[in-house]
């Protein structure tokens, strides 16, 4: 593949159709966006990982719900890493990028030698869809369990939503030539949506987490189970890039399901933070609480835990006492 071809598919999620299973997904490819994330902070490898998997999986989750402002992907643990939030903001107007943003809150102390997913402990994964203004925001939330973020995901969409879903992804530092040390991420996405199966429809189960495989059954279960197989096929490699093009790893793994394609949506990091912001969510605070917050040097500041913007306020400009508030 081409250096042009390779620019052209980072940082991109490219939706699919296969026909013949009946089923959609996604490709996503993220370069620039982790850049924009991780350089923000300072974070262990460990805790980096965490936070490529998380943002892969907003990219590769935002672009399948019609999306009017934003969605959240957040977990919340008592483990090693507290917590890990990303925020996927749809595009204003067609043919614009989407923006992805995401941080950790760790305790270094605590962090381990096992696998980054060891470092989250007992908590939830939860994922949440804002439409903006005037709308009721929706949150779903499933307990952390089957050794990766994909698979809480993955037992996410059985759960709340009762649609069969599988994730396929690969995460790590790029050490290409010529090219600094970076990180790169890429992954699948296949979803189908058949009805629920009997069990799950009334109520019945073995007070499980339930996964895919419970949602389907006959034909729906030979084409769940055929794809996946195919998917199992895929390399660490094709997924991450830069040598395969996702048209190219589709038409590999999935050539007699007659793959259709659909034009691929560019994401960037961007976060949404600004003066302004801070001011509206100081705005609640007396003039009195704003003076405990002001510094030795007299100043009001703020941090976005986001992109690290660094604000920094006249106190007497801030609050419901402040000049022309």
């Amino acid at each position: 593949m081409s250096l042009g071809t390779k620019i052209a598919w980072d940082d991109t999620v490219l939706p699919f159709q296969l026909d013949v299973s009946d089923m959609r997904g996604r490709v996503a490819r993220l370069d620039g966006v982790l850049d924009g994330i991780l350089k923000q902070h300072d974070y262990p490898e460990k805790v980096e990982a965490l936070v490529a998997e998380m943002a892969l999986l907003t990219a590769l989750i935002g672009q399948t719900v019609s999306l009017r402002w934003k969605l959240s992907l957040q977990v919340q643990s008592k483990g090693a890493v507290r917590m890990i939030a990303t925020d996927y903001f749809a595009p204003k107007t067609e043919g614009e990028p989407a923006r992805i943003r995401a941080y950790a809150s760790f305790d270094r102390d605590r962090l381990t030698d096992s696998a980054p997913f060891d470092q989250v402990g007992e908590g939830y994964f939860a994922i949440m869809i804002d439409q903006g203004e005037g709308t009721q925001p929706y949150q779903g939330i499933t307990p952390l369990a089957g050794g990766s973020l994909s698979a809480c995901a993955e037992a996410y969409f059985a759960q709340s939503e009762q649609l069969p879903t599988r994730f396929s992804l690969s995460f790590g530092k790029s050490t290409e030539p010529g090219v600094g040390e970076h990180w790169r991420a890429g992954g699948v996405m296949l979803q189908h949506m058949p009805k629920a199966s009997p069990f799950v429809a009334s109520g019945e189960g073995d007070g499980n987490i339930l996964s895919a495989n419970d949602l389907v059954d006959g034909d729906e279960g030979e084409n769940w189970g055929r794809v996946n197989i195919l998917l199992d096929t895929v390399e660490d490699l094709e997924l991450i890039g830069p040598s395969v093009a996702p048209t190219d790893l589709l038409v590999r793994l999935f050539h007699e399901e007659q793959p259709r394609v659909y034009d691929a949506q560019p994401v960037q990091f961007g976060c949404t933070c600004s003066e302004d912001r801070v001011r509206q969510s100081l705005s609640i605070y007396s003039a009195k609480d704003i003076e405990k917050m002001t510094t030795p040097e007299g100043n009001v500041t703020a941090d976005c835990q986001f992109c690290g913007a660094h604000y920094v306020l006249d106190p007497a400009t801030v609050g419901f006492d402040a000049d022309g508030a």
